[in-house]
């Protein structure tokens, strides 16, 4: 018990120092603490998973959860309204070809059905959010290219978890239906929001009642996982509810009620500046166990696995840098495009869907973990050797030719990150 305590003031100490480097080298943080849990875990063997027991899934589920909401309350509906369009467009088009390419790469290795095919597509279709929306608080982004990161992260693991159990769905029913998959995300990522913009509402007006208890500052996180939980049950996503509610509060000052008397008398309340510090050291805790706790979690297998998870990261990375060169507004810099080309971070939520095939004794799943595993470790590795190589060597210089049709400017030193806006 001892030397756990010892280790956990150690790795926290170090976890700084890695936020540090971070920002003196542009070497992500999330990588170095994601090798530390890779050599304690599946290298060494000092801990398993199964140590954890339901304690790990559930912490990094709180940890998603913070990180959502913690970066919600520093955006603004200003930056919200010039992007929010280009975030849905490369959402979902990101989504069904990072999706697609997989789907016929996995069928072409196996020969699969179309359907087990296109779960396995789905799961490692989008972004993870809990590990790019640490990586872009830190670099350097506009304003659009930062929300444009921030809304598909949020939105991919929606369309991953939804498609997934579709097509789980689909394999045990024999048969296919898109509009119904179609129809629950929009309701998933509708009824979410509205329920997180209500309940911030009704929080912003209780929040100076709160204020008077002693020891209040903990109670909007148990709030918001009151909203995540309730969310959660009525089928919907709990992750884009805590978003919203971040968003909501962040931005309740600019809501006008002159058509509505009785809201006029309310006392609406925002965040304090401690408040919201409390948040961002909240969250650099739980960012600390989540990836640490991702790395012990990664089953390194044989080599080949290994190599094929290599070829489909390499592919998504192809299908990732056209969708941005098409489609990504022409406003960003060759900078933020390029950046933007490179986050294909795979995460928890994709280790977690990889396993529930496995459960439901769906052919080829033992194959699909394995690939999946592999594909989280090499899309991190990839991401966080990218970024770094963009800013500072000649790598660089290919992608801004790549995307020298965009013509904004990049942010300097001197600029704001892109998150405070």
């Amino acid at each position: 018990m001892a030397s756990t305590i010892l280790f956990i003031g150690l790795l926290i100490f170090v976890a700084h120092l890695l936020s540090g480097l971070f920002e003196k080298t542009t070497v992500p943080d999330v990588l170095l603490l994601m090798v530390i849990g890779i050599i304690i875990g599946p290298i060494a063997g000092i801990v398993r998973p199964e140590d954890f027991g339901k304690v790990g899934p559930l912490i990094t589920t709180i940890a998603l959860i913070v990180i959502l909401f913690a970066s919600g309350i520093d955006l603004r509906f200003s930056s919200i309204r010039k992007a929010i369009g280009f975030s849905f467009i490369i959402t979902f088009l990101n989504f069904f070809a990072t999706g697609g390419v997989l789907t016929i790469l996995f069928r072409l290795l196996t020969g699969c059905s179309w359907v087990v095919a296109l779960m396995t597509g789905s799961i490692i279709g989008g972004i993870s959010s809990a590990v790019v929306l640490p990586i872009i608080r830190t670099i350097k982004l506009s304003e659009k290219a930062h929300t444009i990161l921030f809304f598909e992260s949020a939105m991919s693991d929606v369309l991953c978890i939804v498609f997934t159990f579709g097509f789980l769905k689909a394999y045990e029913l024999g048969g296919l239906n898109i509009t119904g998959i179609a129809q629950k995300v929009l309701l998933s990522l509708g009824l979410a929001s509205i329920i997180g913009l209500v309940s911030a509402f009704f929080w912003s007006f209780l929040l100076r009642i709160i204020r008077r208890v002693p020891d209040n500052i903990f109670t909007t996180l148990a709030y918001i996982f009151v909203i995540y939980g309730i969310t959660e049950l009525l089928g919907y996503s709990g992750a884009i509810s805590a978003l919203a509610f971040g968003i909501t509060l962040a931005n309740i000052r600019k809501f006008e009620y002159k058509n509505f008397k009785p809201a006029e008398r309310l006392q609406l309340s925002e965040f304090t500046t401690v408040e919201k510090g409390f948040f961002s050291e909240v969250v650099f805790l739980l960012k600390i166990f989540f990836f640490v706790y991702l790395g012990i979690s990664i089953k390194i297998s044989d080599f080949n696995v290994m190599l094929v998870g290599f070829l489909f990261t390499i592919a998504i990375l192809f299908a990732r840098l056209i969708v941005i060169f098409v489609f990504a507004p022409r406003s960003l810099s060759p900078r933020d495009a390029s950046i933007m080309s490179a986050m294909i971070p795979k995460g928890l939520a994709a280790a977690v869907l990889a396993s529930i095939p496995l459960q439901m004794g769906v052919e080829f799943s033992d194959v699909i973990l394995d690939i999946v595993y592999s594909v989280i470790l090499w899309s991190i590795i990839a991401c966080s050797i990218l970024i770094p190589f963009i800013e500072k060597v000649r790598l660089g210089e290919v992608y801004k030719k790549i995307f020298s049709h965009f013509k904004g400017v990049s942010v300097s030193d001197d600029d704001n990150i892109g998150i405070n806006v």
